[in-house]
């Protein structure tokens, strides 16, 4: 059994730069979202109120991928052989959930508020919007400047989640405005709505990506028979079977295959093929590579993937499938 992993330890300072930058912004961002939830139920204003749900799940966001930071650095156990990587999808998967919570409340509020609307403080409502829009532009400017927002898939999704946020503030700044010129008093449960959509769908997203990765689902960007094909390619393997790929967090894929090769081979010349495999899984974006090596009369099914029955005794056993 031949294993490998390729460790992109990127710089400490970048990590560090990423650490404080998050940090900040989650400060700022927390701090606001407790103002625009008082300031929600002060003036009465239902978007107000979906609007801090909404920065809510920016700072949810930004604590996932501050503790994601935190949690990666740990070091393996014999306890957790991976660490604490998978902490970041559990937590994102508690962060879909409780934002899918927080957009079915702001649904069943408006509904009432579209038959009866309440009298809400329009000024107060505006004042707070505005301010709210002014951090979404604060926090998104420090966390260009200070983090890599452009390669580390960490940062970057936290960062999406505070440029989403503005359009919330937009929509209450909107809202507020419609009702004082207009006396338009649904305006403020239909911008609520609009808002809890976006909620809805980031929730959602969220869920739906996290489950898959606790699923050991294939991940989104990789093509399993194009990497068997990619496999097969390299010179000096005869055949491929047993392959899982899977995700051990954001941007951590690992793998794990049978491949065939001649044998009359020497062990040195098994380990170069091996290598070679390894290093064009690399630049598949595959860092975590365990392969078992075969020879051509080695029996076992031509299949691809592995059909394992869960209920027979050697389950687990890989040379009786």
């Amino acid at each position: 059994m031949a294993e490998h992993s390729h460790g992109h330890d990127h710089d400490h300072g970048h990590s560090s730069n990423n650490k404080r930058t998050l940090l900040i912004s989650f400060a700022i961002i927390t701090a606001y979202m407790v103002v625009e939830v008082i300031g929600g139920f002060m003036t009465n204003s239902l978007a107000l109120i979906s609007d801090a749900g909404h920065m809510l799940s920016d700072s949810l966001a930004l604590a996932i991928a501050l503790l994601a930071f935190r949690f990666g650095e740990k070091a393996v156990s014999t306890g957790k052989t991976y660490g604490y990587r998978r902490f970041e999808i559990l937590a994102a998967t508690l962060n879909g959930l409780t934002l899918i919570g927080i957009a079915i409340y702001i649904f069943y509020e408006a509904i009432e508020r579209f038959t009866n609307p309440p009298e809400v403080a329009t000024v107060g409502m505006l004042i707070i919007s505005t301010i709210g829009l002014l951090v979404n532009i604060l926090v998104a400017w420090i966390m260009m400047r200070g983090g890599d927002t452009e390669h580390n898939l960490n940062m970057r999704g936290a960062f999406l989640h505070v440029i989403s946020d503005m359009m919330g503030s937009v929509g209450a700044i909107a809202a507020a405005l419609l009702m004082m010129f207009f006396g338009w008093g649904w305006a403020d449960p239909l911008a609520s709505v609009i808002v809890a959509v976006l909620v809805l769908r980031s929730g959602y997203m969220v869920s739906k990506s996290s489950l898959h990765v606790l699923m050991e689902g294939t991940p989104r960007n990789i093509n399993v028979e194009d990497v068997a094909q990619a496999i097969l390619k390299v010179d000096g393997v005869h055949g491929v079977h047993d392959l899982h790929i899977w995700s051990i967090t954001s941007n951590m894929h690992a793998l794990t295959a049978h491949i065939v090769v001649d044998g009359n081979k020497t062990v040195y010349e098994t380990e170069a093929i091996v290598h070679k495999v390894e290093h064009m899984l690399e630049h598949k974006d595959i860092s975590h590579v365990t392969l078992q090596v075969e020879s051509e009369k080695h029996a076992h099914e031509d299949s691809l993937l592995c059909n394992i029955k869960a209920s027979a005794p050697d389950a687990h056993a890989h040379h009786h499938h």
